[in-house]
């Protein structure tokens, strides 16, 4: 009778197969950013960085796109959108509608942003914190309002969140990303704002791809400018020397 119920127990193990991931997820709850100015803040981080690292494929960055990470957040409808992320050392070719934790090899994002308004400061800083730092223990945690220049937060984890002291400038450093995170006011989109931008290790402004393409026209327009000097110079000496000539009694177009 023993032998029997052990081979029934093996058998039923055998059998047993886990519980398939879930598959019915939803990528667009038609909830649109706060404002525009929130829609170009978010652009300005993502384009920036990907313009950062232009020559690179092993990262991926979103926006306002959901994370799945766990079945009841499924059955829950528990909807978790950063408005800016980032994940180091993945495949950032492969096409995403969202980034399902259990399709990722477990991969939580590396960098989160929330860019804040009056309606989210509380989860922003509270249950959205809490998540990142205890569930997805991503390694750097920022919060920013685009209408507020004095509103910049981040944390770095350990073994928990600890805030981020600011430098002298009010910039925070994001280790993970080896960036300054910091504001510039300026205009993109039509837009006149204090803008959360990245920074590079010496200061520099980390710029978007028509910002440096601005910069690239500017740079052949001054060597342009450069060579027409140089050559108006050489005429210039060239006329000078046959003016010379022609007192000596030369032609100078005989020579």
């Amino acid at each position: 009778m023993a032998n029997t119920v052990l081979q029934q127990t093996a058998i039923e193990v055998d059998s047993w197969n886990p519980p398939s991931p879930p598959t019915d997820l939803i990528f667009d709850d038609g909830e649109s950013l706060e404002t525009n100015q929130h829609r170009v803040a978010m652009n300005v981080l993502i384009r920036s960085y990907q313009q950062y690292r232009i020559a690179q494929t092993d990262f991926y960055v979103g926006g306002n796109m959901f994370i799945y990470y766990s079945s009841t957040q499924v059955k829950n409808r528990d909807f978790r959108g950063p408005d800016f992320f980032v994940v180091l050392d993945v495949d950032g070719e492969r096409e995403r509608l969202g980034w399902v934790v259990w399709e990722e090899e477990g991969r939580y994002p590396d960098v989160i942003v929330e860019l804040m308004s009056p309606s989210t400061t509380k989860v922003d800083l509270g249950v959205k914190k809490d998540l990142y730092d205890q569930v997805f223990k991503t390694q750097n945690y920022f919060v920013y309002n685009p209408f507020d220049a004095t509103s910049l937060l981040g944390w770095h984890r350990s073994n928990a969140y600890q805030e981020i002291a600011p430098d002298e400038r009010g910039w925070l450093w994001c280790e993970k990303l080896g960036l300054w995170l910091g504001t510039w006011q300026g205009t993109i989109d039509r837009e006149t704002m204090n803008w959360l931008r990245f920074y590079d290790s010496t200061g520099g402004l980390v710029l978007l791809p028509e910002e440096v393409a601005q910069q690239n026209a500017e740079i052949a327009q001054q060597k342009a400018e450069a060579e027409f000097q140089r050559a108006e110079a050489g005429s210039q000496r060239v006329e000078r020397l046959a003016a010379r000539l022609r007192e000596l009694g030369e032609n100078p177009d005989l020579l």
